[in-house]
């Protein structure tokens, strides 16, 4: 069956009274049992039934359970936002006097989970060059308790060799946790890939049209004790689940992401194409280009798209931030994969409260604008942009 047709065919866990189409929303808090062992057999986890819903809830098992039918995964857990995705499955493999293997090119708050809050509970964060295998092998060790990258990093867009990753992370019985947010997992196979263990910010392209906030670890059990540590303990001590009606929302996301990501990424790879001309744009960094420098190896690990996300580079700070508030069609925002075209400066937003050394080093310029493309009409989103770096 194709992936189109299992995003909308999932059956419920239990048939539903009125035979409802859309699965309804469980907005309780719990739920009664037939009986004290009943009770006893799902609190201990010998039976896994809703118990209370901070653990696990009909409409958030629902969601869970399609995407695990979309990825053919051992175990889908599904958090409030992607931030809590990352923060669990970490977590999940990480103790003190432990390390993570991993990028300076991240996410910026993923950068300071790794340094600042993990840190202070003894996880040590080791920053290698992802690119260079000889780097990643002096890095990894008995005391390295995961590998951990961005399929395209956000915003450098680089792209790292995943089975290069997994030979060596496997090597050492390490697990790949890999956040594939940049490209809908629905496009490729992160399994055949080595990737043990996905994280997700399904806020982005599952929500449909940023509806909602949420977060996915996608586990393909190849780490047991992973899904164990999520299951039995995070879910019950850290309280990160995702609430019922942000599932309800996602699940009706998820039924529309080919439609809306095959615009989005089309739309993202002739507004690169086009952006390559105007001469105000001084670089326009995009993997489905075929100069870019990561172009064949993001095409071989991830298919024949390349994702909505685009960066461009003006000539300097001031034009960057005159051009952001120029924008007429695309809009001042946070976030990717909206419905909507969003534009943001990283250096001064996501990346404002590091230094000017901590952005150099990580390759977040002050002449960088990202660029998520939505499902405008091309033509509108490219002439907004060129009256936007037109001086006045």
């Amino acid at each position: 069956m194709e992936k189109q047709t299992i995003a909308t065919s999932t059956n419920y866990q239990k048939p539903d009274a009125y035979g409802a189409l859309s699965m309804p929303v469980y907005h309780c808090a719990s739920f009664e049992f037939d009986s004290a062992k009943n009770m006893s057999d799902v609190f201990c986890g010998r039976v896994l039934d809703p118990e209370y819903s901070r653990i696990m809830n009909p409409t958030v098992t629902f969601f869970e359970e399609r995407v695990k039918s979309l990825t053919d995964a051992s175990n889908v857990f599904a958090f409030n936002c992607g931030m809590a995705a990352i923060t669990n499955a970490i977590m999940a493999v990480a103790k003190a006097g432990t390390n993570i293997v991993t990028s300076n090119h991240l996410f910026g708050n993923t950068v300071s989970l790794f340094r600042n809050t993990l840190g202070n509970f003894g996880v040590e964060v080791r920053e290698v060059n992802l690119l260079e295998e000889e780097s990643v092998r002096k890095a990894v060790d008995e005391k390295t308790c995961a590998l951990f990258f961005e399929i395209i990093t956000n915003p450098q867009m680089e792209v790292a060799d995943v089975r290069m990753l997994a030979d060596v992370a496997h090597s050492h019985n390490v697990p790949v946790i890999a956040d594939t947010t940049l490209i809908p997992f629905t496009e490729f196979d992160g399994r055949s890939l080595g990737m043990d263990v996905q994280v997700v910010s399904s806020t982005k392209y599952v929500s449909g049209g940023a509806t909602s906030l949420g977060g996915l670890v996608i586990d393909y059990g190849t780490f047991p004790v992973f899904n164990r540590r999520i299951r039995y303990e995070l879910l019950f001590n850290l309280g990160g689940y995702m609430t019922p009606h942000a599932a309800y929302m996602q699940t009706v996301g998820l039924e529309s992401l080919d439609a809306r990501y095959r615009v989005q990424s089309s739309n993202a790879l002739e507004l690169a194409t086009r952006l390559q001309k105007v001469p105000q744009i001084k670089r326009v960094n995009y993997t489905g280009l075929p100069d870019n420098p990561f172009y064949e190896i993001a095409k071989r690990q991830y298919g024949n798209t390349s994702g909505a996300m685009l960066t461009i580079d003006l000539a300097d700070k001031a034009s960057a931030l005159r051009f952001i508030d120029r924008l007429k069609v695309i809009h001042r925002a946070s976030n990717l994969f909206d419905n909507r075209s969003l534009a943001i400066h990283t250096a001064s937003t996501i990346f404002g409260t590091f230094s000017g050394s901590q952005r150099r080093a990580m390759d977040v310029l002050d002449t960088t604008i990202r660029i998520s493309v939505g499902l405008e009409h091309v033509d509108d989103l490219y002439e907004d942009i060129v009256q936007a770096v037109q001086e006045e």
